[in-house]
């Protein structure tokens, strides 16, 4: 694979190893290149993601997963994986919910070996699998999903469609930098150990 068309250095190893994957499946499934398929999708008449996605299946048969790999090829402008900064930015903007971030940003790094992933919704870590995410709410608070039991703190509850992913079994709201405390901190080195 040309180093262009590499995924970029934070992710885990289980996902380059699925990108890899997914960009070596696409021309065998399909009988075309990246290159032919993302000239392909700059003909879309369409602007959001999702109805691009919808019409390479209707037009093309081109599924969901490689689609948004030709979609995030052929728009680069769009904010993706492949510029965690920029989603990061984009999502993080509130001064309240953004300290709270750094706090547990800063906590969920602390046992080393961790990588953070963006997404549009929250922002995750993860060693070799997601361990824990955050995501901004109304009112600068942040939830935090952890990959933990709901019981192992009782500050902790069970997710309730949070989008991230279904290894964070629970999740606590978090009000204030301050609250990103000894506990947190302990929580979120367990489900680091976990993953």
């Amino acid at each position: 694979m040309p180093e262009a068309d590499l995924p970029p250095p934070n992710l885990t190893e289980r996902q380059r190893t699925y990108f890899a994957s997914l960009q070596a499946s696409l021309e065998r499934d399909t009988g075309k290149t990246l290159a032919q398929w993302v000239a392909i999708a700059r003909t879309c008449p369409e602007s959001g993601h999702r109805a691009r996605l919808k019409w390479l299946k209707d037009n093309y048969g081109l599924l969901q997963n490689h689609g948004s790999h030709v979609l995030s090829e052929a728009f680069e402008s769009a904010m993706s994986w492949q510029q965690p900064e920029k989603l990061i930015e984009a999502l993080w903007t509130d001064p309240a919910s953004t300290a709270i971030f750094l706090a547990a940003d800063v906590a969920a790094r602390a046992p080393g070996e961790v990588i953070q992933t963006a997404r549009k919704g929250y922002t995750a870590w993860a060693r070799n699998f997601q361990f824990a995410a955050a995501k901004p709410l109304k009112g600068g608070k942040v939830m935090l999903g952890l990959a933990l039991a709901p019981d192992a703190s009782p500050r902790l509850e069970a997710p309730r469609n949070e989008g991230w992913s279904e290894r964070l079994k629970a999740r606590t709201l978090i009000s204030s930098p301050r609250e990103v405390d000894a506990e947190i901190r302990a929580l979120l080195r367990a489900a680091w150990e976990r993953s």
